[in-house]
């Protein structure tokens, strides 16, 4: 039955990363903590940095794939991944180690109401008006430990807050989609290593945990997300994204209150 739930999470978050632009982590995390909150090998102590954790694990893979669909287009900007990386890496392994010395209780509230503020912003369709430039070298830095440290603390690729950056910034939101893919690779990377050191204590081989990492449910969600989300980009043409981004955003709201009163 875990199995099978999670094969068919695998399936929701590659259907929806292709039709609505939407990272795993929003999906990943709070259904993981559901499922391993009944788990009899899972410390329940560090239930929401298993979940955290495991979900910056599939989305190594996702953004691998969708880096792919994007650069057959030669829409990802590079030198603006450059000049984010090194920033995202730091930040990602800050949210990791900051995430570490919170209780679960409290990282489950802190995803909570992120997760309400993403419904809220999706819902009504916030987007920043294009009015600058890009910032200078430090400028990038400072922006990259941010998105790569609130993306790690809570377990998404960063495109939440990747693309609004870059659009701000006179990307074309073509653009700052396919070069926030390709920017959620190092945060999803770096996130991964940091929950595998921080959660090194609590490994347990015999149930597949490393770190952090619950290495079953990532290989099964990967699996499938990767397969279906070409279904996803396909639909995307023949949908109508923006009533099914407000229906989405309406379950993510039900999704953050469960987190807030579980």
């Amino acid at each position: 039955m875990e199995i099978l739930t999670l094969l068919v999470v695998g399936i929701i978050v590659g259907i929806l990363a292709g039709l609505l632009g939407v990272g795993g982590g929003t999906i990943i995390v709070p259904i993981l903590t559901w499922i391993l909150s009944v788990h009899q090998d899972i410390t329940q102590a560090h239930l929401m940095h298993i979940a955290i954790g495991t979900s910056l694990a599939t989305i190594v893979i996702t953004a691998i794939s969708s880096i792919v669909a994007h650069q057959q287009h030669r829409v990802i900007q590079w030198d603006i991944v450059r000049q984010l990386t090194i920033g995202i890496i730091i930040g990602a392994l800050l949210g990791a180690i900051i995430a570490n010395m919170i209780p679960t209780d409290t990282l489950r509230i802190i995803f909570g109401i992120f997760i309400i503020f993403v419904s809220i912003q999706m819902a009504i369709g916030i987007q920043p008006k294009s009015h600058r430039q890009l910032l200078n070298w430090f400028g990038m830095n400072i922006m990259g430990v941010l998105i790569g440290s609130l993306s790690g603390l809570v377990g998404i690729g960063g495109g939440l807050l990747t693309v609004p950056f870059l659009t701000w910034s006179n990307l074309s939101i073509r653009h700052a989609i396919a070069t926030s893919a390709a920017c959620g690779l190092p945060i999803a990377i770096a996130g991964t290593v940091g929950f595998i050191i921080t959660g090194w204590q609590d490994t347990n081989f015999s149930t597949g945990q490393v770190g952090y990492i619950y290495l079953p449910a990532f290989l099964t969600i990967a699996i499938t997300s990767v397969l279906f989300a070409p279904l996803g980009a396909k639909l995307a043409h023949t949908l109508p994204v923006t009533l099914l981004k407000r229906i989405f955003a309406l379950l993510l709201a039900g999704v953050g209150i469960k987190m807030l009163f579980y």
